[in-house]
């Protein structure tokens, strides 16, 4: 049997690196008065820098009996009214948004040190703008989710292929079908934190918090 032991994989991580290589500064005093707009810089940062699907989110709920979940997500949009995702109604995520409509968005991008933490509320858009987005996916993507199956037990892999084949051709056949839990919603936030790593560990933490007069700005201790 392969593998090492507990004490080896302690030993591994305790000497993997972390924050190495140059790092972008972060001006607290000239950030801007809507976090939206840091967060915009930041993310066209990643793009230049090149970090590999910089738009993609870890997206964290919580169900009715209290238990977390998490998974990574893709960012769809940013707009005045908040970061926007989608998914099926029906999925975990879907049914733990319906029982508890709140949520938090971790973005990290590993090669700049930055993260950036979000939390709110989270409310369905309509079937409009929900069909919108889902014919906008490829069309793999599309053939996927129109089974809506996510996390439901899977005999083989064999039993999935098959299942997506049919699906595509369905696409292929009706362009304009819908899968009829499709939702796409939106994170309205209450907190947004610009998390600017040091190698020093002199970390660098803004956070936003709304108030009934706009947004309020603060540091944190790292």
């Amino acid at each position: 049997m392969g593998g090492g032991s507990v004490s080896d994989i302690r030993e591994l991580l305790r000497g993997l690196d972390v924050f190495s290589g140059e790092l972008p500064d972060f001006d607290t005093g000239a950030a801007p008065a809507d976090p939206r707009e840091l967060f915009t810089d930041w993310l066209l940062d990643a793009v230049r820098a090149g970090v590999r699907e910089p738009h993609a989110m870890t997206l964290s709920t919580t169900g009715t009996d209290g238990d977390p979940s998490a998974r990574v997500l893709i960012l769809k949009d940013l707009s005045p009214d908040g970061w926007h995702f989608a998914a099926d109604a029906g999925s975990r995520k879907g049914r733990e948004l319906a029982g508890r409509p709140a949520a938090a968005l971790t973005f990290y991008w590993s090669p700049l040190a930055r993260q950036v933490r979000i939390r709110g509320r989270v409310t369905a858009g309509g079937a409009e703008a929900s069909a919108a987005d889902f014919l906008a996916r490829s069309p793999a993507a599309r053939a996927e989710a129109l089974l809506g199956r996510q996390s439901t037990p899977l005999a083989d892999l064999a039993a999935r292929d098959a299942a997506v084949r049919d699906s595509a051709a369905r696409i292929e056949g009706e362009p304009g079908l819908v899968a009829p839990g499709w939702t796409l919603y939106t994170l309205r936030p209450d907190s947004v934190e610009f998390w600017q790593g040091d190698r020093d560990r002199r970390h660098t933490r803004l956070d936003y918090t709304r108030t009934d007069d706009g947004w309020k700005r603060g540091l944190l201790w790292p």
